[in-house]
């Protein structure tokens, strides 16, 4: 028995002692590959970390351990002397991708696309600049090819460096590294369910992707996905018709009068694109001034739909546009306007041409961004007025980013004035500039005071009149301002437009194209700052207010109004509202009608539900995250069961396939002409 024991005892060693000189000889023998394998899984670590924070969660690590050891397996398929290039482009690559996402979730709460490629540097270029778009966290990604780099530099000449040297002995080696990838993958997918598969392969829900499948996965998936338009259309259309085909059947986009029908039919519409314009701004004072009082003015004077919401994705501005006007949601890769402008849409601006309505657009930038000059064509635009072809900018007019808005408005009078005389009945949206990211440029233009005054008690019991500037050189606090002159820019607008007489049968519609991306941790050291102190109240001051995730999504609110200055309706309307609402609720006023519409006459509903691209949800009751599987309750007395969550939990996922549906696969064209073949059949 005792012998027997020694026996186990002595193999049991020598097992030991084999494993544990194999992992010593493998790593001696593969430590560029492990070096690889090691940052880049770090990186995708601190990408979770810096973004969606489920870093401890395995199933992530799983997939992007198998993706990074997968491709580093080829490695071993060269030389010697070509297997440190290799990993250096693999390890940038996913560097790469980390800052890249990181710096764009940072911005946008979003993670970006391979279809936004087109547009990324305009985005950059025009959109923000760089020191606000790049932190300090983002260049601690950059550290893996640095490792990468040292460790080749101090060990390439030793003996223990990734010794594979002849091609049988390292297809061998890329044969076991590839086998240990598809083992990982095997523990990775034994964690994955039915819906996580859904999930990736619709790619709506970008941080759930990216939760559960690590960056590296949802970037690849992406590149897939991102090549759709192409290939989409030619699988699965039988199954999306079919599914759109039910759905229209079961929720038809249904005309219903009430007292605005027709309210404004024949009138001509002028549509304000307010960039970045939030609703709590019109409520918001500093030192007993409104940030937009023109603004609260015009909501006070008019419709005010105090409860909306932009519905907008990675296209930010040119998807809430998209929305907007034909009251479809927007794609759930890419952009519309960059990826799916030469599908079929019903649009606001189509419907209206039917009517005798001449369309136009105006925009102080440049007409190839967000693929504007070829989308707006798409959309049923008449003509863009854009910055090549319509608009005079000197140097004098440049506020941040461009054309100023008050110089922009001023110049779109004298266009408007030959429009009017030209046609009977027309359509136009001006596109506003100077309130984008980064708010800059305007810190000592407007006459808006930042700037905290109070009183104190010195030393000596005397009173002392102190100021404290802490919002200058915060986002926020530059956010007011070019706020507050945006808000200028559109009450001298107004004037203008009364003065030149283009007034007095149109009706004047101002939406939020979507909230600032203003982090939440500056909204929190906001709402709770103690000027005293030039610091944030602690959380167990009772002063203290979290500005909470859910606060910060129901803040993301932006302003919806209908104006008009002879044929008034004064009047606030707090029934939850979206972006693709707008079209059937002026689209009854205006005497227009898409049997397409996913959203409602908020005037013929009782109860609106507002939808999101990554399919989270908010009704009056309740805010719903679809990313965590958590809600909040917009007024605390109320109760909410079970059903009511899945009841619209389903009903978002749904819009949301089948609005995609709709735009990948040309839905609409192909009904059309569907429903032109019968006519010509029944006529034959």
């Amino acid at each position: 028995m005792k012998n027997n024991l020694k026996k186990i005892g002595h193999r049991f060693i020598d097992f030991v002692c084999k494993f544990y000189k194999g992992v010593k000889n493998y790593f001696k023998h593969n430590l560029l590959f492990l070096t690889y394998v090691l940052v880049c899984l770090i990186d995708g670590f601190l990408l979770r970390f810096f973004t969606v924070k489920n870093y401890m969660a395995i199933s992530p690590i799983l997939a992007d351990f198998a993706v990074i050891v997968f491709f580093g397996a080829f490695g071993y398929l060269f030389k010697r002397k070509h297997r440190f290039k290799y990993y250096m482009v693999l390890t940038i690559i996913f560097t790469l991708t980390c800052v890249i996402n990181s710096a764009y979730y940072s911005n946008y709460v979003s993670f970006t696309s391979f279809s936004l490629l087109a547009t990324s540097i305009q985005i950059f270029g025009v959109g923000d600049a760089l020191n606000t778009i790049i932190e300090i966290k983002d260049f601690s990604y950059i550290l893996a090819p640095i490792i990468l780099i040292l460790v080749n530099k101090n060990f390439k000449n030793t003996s223990f460096y990734d010794n594979v040297s002849n091609y049988k002995k390292g297809r061998t080696v890329f044969l076991k590294t590839v086998l240990v990838a598809a083992i990982a993958l095997g523990f990775f997918m034994s964690t994955v369910t039915g819906t996580d598969i859904s999930r990736l392969y619709k790619q709506w829900n970008r941080e759930y992707v990216v939760m559960k499948f690590g960056i590296y996965t949802y970037q690849g998936n992406d590149l897939i996905a991102s090549l759709k338009p192409q290939i989409s259309p030619l699988f699965g259309y039988d199954k999306a018709a079919k599914e759109v085909r039910e759905y229209y059947e079961e929720y038809p986009s249904a005309v219903s009068d009430n007292k605005y029908t027709n309210k404004y039919k024949d009138y001509n519409v002028i549509v304000i694109h307010a960039e970045s314009i939030q609703n709590y701004l019109l409520n918001t004072e500093i030192n007993g001034k409104v940030i937009a009082p023109n603004l609260k003015r015009l909501s006070e004077e008019g419709l005010y739909f105090s409860n909306f919401y932009a519905q907008e994705s990675v296209g930010t501005s040119s998807d809430t546009e998209f929305t907007f006007s034909t009251s479809l949601l927007p794609a759930s890769n890419g952009t519309v306007f960059v990826s799916y402008w030469d599908r079929e849409y019903i649009s606001i601006q189509k419907l209206l041409k039917e009517k005798g309505y001449y369309t136009f657009s105006m925009h102080a930038n440049k007409g190839n961004f967000w693929n504007r000059e070829v989308m707006h064509k798409n959309l049923g635009y008449d003509k863009f007025y854009n910055y090549t072809s319509a608009y005079q900018i000197n140097d004098e007019d440049i506020i941040g980013l461009g054309l100023n808005d008050k110089s922009f408005f001023t110049q779109s009078v004298e266009i408007l004035k030959n429009i009017n005389n030209e046609h009977e009945k027309w359509y136009g949206l001006s596109i506003m500039l100077t309130n984008h990211t980064p708010f800059e440029g305007l810190e000592d233009v407007t006459d808006l005071d930042l700037t905290y005054h109070y009183t104190k008690t010195d030393e000596n019991g005397q009173s002392v009149d102190v100021v404290n500037d802490y919002l200058k050189n915060k986002t926020l606090g530059r956010y007011f301002t070019t706020a507050h002159y945006a808000d200028e820019a559109i009450g001298q607008f107004v004037q203008q437009l009364d003065e030149a007489g283009l007034l007095e049968n149109t009706v004047l519609v101002i939406y939020g194209d979507h909230d600032a991306k203003i982090k939440r941790a500056e909204y929190d050291y906001y709402y709770n700052y103690n000027p005293e102190t030039d610091s944030k109240y602690s959380k167990d001051d009772p002063n203290y207010d979290e500005f909470t995730k859910y606060k910060y999504e129901l803040n993301r609110k932006v302003p919806f109004i209908i104006w008009s200055k002879n044929n008034q309706i004064r009047k606030e309307i707090k029934e939850v509202m979206g972006t693709y609402d707008v079209l059937p609720t002026i689209g009854n006023m205006l005497g227009i009608h898409s049997d397409y519409a996913l959203g409602h006459d908020i005037f013929s509903i009782d109860e609106n539900f507002v939808v999101f691209p990554n399919g989270s949800w908010v009704t009056n009751k309740m805010y719903y995250d679809n990313q965590s599987g958590q809600g909040t309750l917009i007024n605390e007395n109320d109760s909410i069961s079970a059903e009511y969550i899945k009841k619209y939990t389903d009903r978002a996922e749904t819009e949301v396939t089948i609005s995609n549906d709709i735009i990948v696969h040309d839905l609409i064209k192909k009904a059309r002409e569907s429903e032109e073949v019968l006519k010509e059949n029944e006529n034959g």
